[in-house]
């Protein structure tokens, strides 16, 4: 399967893309460097004025938009809260125009996307057939971001919106900011303990992304989230025991918003949010529990 990529070279897209070439496909990467071929990989410039990437792709039976500044650097400033929404934004509404200019056009569109789209709640639990939308800034951006990539439904295109769980992983993603505390034997419950945490591990979202683009019958949002969520005094306690430190200092919210500013709410709030569409469709999932994922990562 000849498939495009765009955010091909970052936390999860470089994962994605050794899934995928494990698998056989030839891959077309989007890239903001000079073109080139390396690895067997096409990489293709894109966003430079001077570029012209649907003159040098083939086109594509599947693409995988995955660009985007990511929410889990910088503080979260009005000026960086204003580069993660217009990144997907203006990436989104290229990717758009490239497809446009093809002839042929591709049979699946996967979108990028996260359950920051749900409200936060402690008592809710969210599927994809729950319509609630966050009316902040995780929930606009999220939104809008899926409301742009559905445009490809006009072409007959089938339309996946992999909204992805806190991901965990090494090297990477959200899980560092957790763990930090507890390397410097600091750690303990963050806020109330209460909030719900749907994570999932990095290699189970890559092979839901793979599963997505082979499964005709899965379209529109998909929740990419292990099937057991935990509460954020459980994986405190399950991050303390798999890298054995105490996990017994309480970080008051106050303090989380004063060392993180608005990003304080991805560790002080969150969403209970269950993937029944992938587990409808017979995906495995390699790491459905906390304490396994949390022991290939930390040990």
């Amino acid at each position: 399967m000849d498939i495009l990529i765009t955010g091909g070279t970052g936390f999860i897209g470089s994962r994605l893309t050794e899934l995928l070439m494990d698998e056989g496909h030839d891959l077309t990467i989007l890239t903001r460097s000079e073109s080139k071929k390396e690895n067997g990989i096409q990489y293709v410039q894109w966003l430079h004025k001077d570029s012209s990437p649907e003159r040098e792709i083939t086109p594509p039976n599947a693409v995988i938009n995955l660009a985007g500044v990511s929410i889990n650097d910088g503080s979260w400033s009005e000026a960086h809260q204003e580069k993660i929404y217009n990144s997907r934004m203006e990436a989104t509404d290229e990717l758009l125009r490239i497809m446009d200019a093809l002839g042929k056009k591709p049979d699946v569109f996967v979108n990028a996307s996260a359950v920051g789209i749900y409200p936060t709640s402690e008592m809710h639990v969210y599927t994809e057939e729950s319509t609630e939308v966050a009316h902040d800034f995780l929930g606009k951006t999220v939104y809008d971001w899926e409301q742009k990539a559905s445009k490809m439904k006009e072409y007959g295109t089938r339309v996946v919106y992999t909204r992805f769980g806190t991901v965990f992983g090494k090297g990477g993603g959200a899980l560092p900011l957790i763990v930090l505390p507890y390397k410097l034997f600091a750690g303990g419950p963050i806020g109330s303990g209460q909030q719900w945490i749907s994570w999932v591990h990095v290699e189970d979202v890559v092979r839901a992304i793979s599963f997505a683009i082979q499964t005709p019958s899965l379209h529109g949002p998909v929740n990419v989230t292990a099937p057991a969520p935990v509460r954020m005094s459980d994986l405190g306690k399950a991050i303390g025991s798999v890298t054995h430190r105490p996990h017994w200092l309480p970080v008051p919210s106050i303090a989380m918003k004063i060392a993180l500013g608005k990003k304080s709410k991805l560790v002080l709030e969150g969403q209970h949010v269950l993937p029944e569409k992938l587990n409808s469709s017979n995906f495995t999932f390699n790491y459905p529990a906390i304490r396994p994922a949390l022991e290939n990562i930390l040990t």
